[in-house]
């Protein structure tokens, strides 16, 4: 593997399986955007950040740091707490890795369009 992308890697009987960051990413973001409340992913920082969404492997645990733009007239730890447990539930279940911490900002509130 000599390109930059960074992997998770986990062993099994059979071998090894390597599981792109940038797949652990896209696996949070629709996790993410599935849950009412959030209008979109930001992102908060340029530097290797894929839409707003950090990847961490600690101790053979994933971290994810994220940040979101909430809809205006949702309670932000609410939301927040169902961000975390959609995006815990969505690794676990496809990637079959456990997840340690899932860290959400909340960089921002989006209102809806005013009505003429």
């Amino acid at each position: 593997m000599s390109d930059s992308k960074e992997y998770v890697s986990r062993s099994d009987e059979l071998g090894n399986i390597h599981i792109s960051e940038e797949v652990l990413a896209a696996i949070s973001a629709a996790a993410a955007l599935e849950v009412e409340g959030v209008s979109s992913l930001t992102n908060p920082s340029k530097k290797n950040s894929t839409r707003g969404i950090h990847i961490k492997l600690e101790e053979e645990k994933v971290v994810v740091t994220m940040s979101v733009l909430m809809t205006y007239g949702h309670t932000i730890p609410e939301v927040g707490k169902a961000v975390q447990e959609a995006v815990k539930n969505a690794i676990e279940s496809m990637s079959g890795l456990e997840v340690a911490a899932v860290n959400i900002s909340v960089g921002g509130i989006v209102f809806p369009p005013k009505e003429a």
